[in-house]
C-alpha cells in the first residue's frame, strides 16, 4: 500500500542542522527496509501560483489556494505493508522531522 506523508510548518523556517541529520537518518531506513519512493522539501505558499483552467477559464493568481497558518513543507511517498506500519512510519518521520506529519492513504 502507497501513503502519503505531509511534513506540516507554521513558518517558512528551514529544518536546523541536527533536524536534517535525523531527517537522513529516517530516510536511509525508509530506503533500507524498502519503504522508500519519494521524499522532497517544498517552498512555503507565498511562492504559489493558483491556475484555474476549468472550462477555459484562464484564471492564475499568485498566492496560494488557501490562505492558512499551516501547510505542507515537504513530504514522503512510501510504501508499507498495513495502515498500522505506516501510522508507524509517519510518527518517525513526525519525530524525525520535529514538526507534524499529516499520513493519508493513496485511491487504489
Amino acid at each position: 500500500m502507497r501513503f502519503f506523508l505531509g511534513v506540516i510548518a507554521s513558518s517558512s523556517t528551514l529544518a536546523t542542522e541536527g533536524e536534517m541529520e535525523a531527517i537522513d537518518i529516517f530516510n536511509e531506513s525508509l530506503q533500507a527496509n524498502g519503504h522508500w519512493i519519494l521524499a522532497a522539501g517544498i517552498c512555503d505558499p507565498s511562492h504559489s501560483v493558483t491556475f484555474d483552467n476549468r472550462d477555459g477559464a484562464g484564471i492564475v493568481v499568485d498566492g496560494p489556494v488557501n490562505d492558512v497558518h499551516e501547510y505542507v513543507s515537504g513530504f514522503w511517498i512510501i510504501e508499507a505493508d498495513s495502515l498500522e506500519q505506516a501510522r508507524e512510519l509517519a510518527a518517525e518521520g513526525s519525530r524525525s522531522c520535529h514538526r507534524k506529519v499529516e499520513l493519508r492513504p493513496f485511491l487504489r
